[in-house]
């Protein structure tokens, strides 16, 4: 057992979304709403955008049209005002998505899980644990008299990190199933976890729930 438990995060490397031909290409279409039609064209990945922005507004691109329209009418320009809409609609969507899939959330899963979790990042470390897997600690691996909590635990998993993940990868609805080690000075402790992938996109963290703590 070589990793002590202890906060860390491991940063992936940010990769762009590859372009495809697709992408740049222009695509004329007529919108129509109210009456009014509008020649408009867009390289397909706008189209695609506002197709999204559509749906998740439950309305037609000709209503979301008619709408960027009417509060950018100063601008002249609508086929920039789109392009700029739909700019602003996706960072927005992905501020909220960052909000959501945060530690903070991973953080609150655990707190409400009423048997022992721990998060766990790529390179082994435990970043967050929650109540219960802090009692199971103290009652299987005690601190001494003079201490209130241990600060030599270690964590071995029996599965490589890197292979649970590619499983997860492979079948992500299904838990992969992984016998763990915690060890104190000359204390043992071992048991069983159900681990998932945490739903967040950096750092990449496994979500473990002890089911015989």
């Amino acid at each position: 057992m070589s990793d002590s438990i202890t906060p860390a995060i491991s940063h992936g490397e940010r990769q762009l979304l590859p372009l495809t031909a697709d992408d740049f290409g222009p695509e004329f279409r007529v919108v129509a709403r109210g009456g009014v039609r509008r020649g408009i064209r867009l390289e397909r990945a706008f189209w695609v955008t506002l197709k999204q922005m559509a749906e998740s507004r439950k309305c037609t691109i000709g209503m979301l049209v008619d709408e960027i329209a009417e509060s950018h009418a100063e601008q002249g320009n609508l086929t920039s005002a789109i392009r700029v809409a739909c700019m602003r609609g996706l960072a927005l969507e992905n501020l909220a998505l960052r909000k959501l899939a945060s530690i903070r959330t991973i953080s609150a899963i655990l707190v409400a899980c009423p048997s022992p979790a721990f998060a766990l990042s790529s390179s082994k470390k435990i970043l967050t644990f929650n109540a219960p897997f802090q009692q199971l600690v103290k009652r299987h691996l005690p601190a001494s008299p003079n201490d209130d909590a241990r600060h030599d635990l270690k964590l071995a998993l029996d599965l490589n990190v890197a292979d649970i993940f590619a499983r997860l990868e492979a079948n992500g609805e299904t838990p992969v199933n992984t016998g763990f080690v915690i060890g104190a000075g000359e204390r043992r402790y071992r048991g069983q976890l159900n681990v998932v992938r945490a739903p967040v996109a950096e750092p990449e963290l496994l979500m473990a729930f002890v089911f015989n703590g």
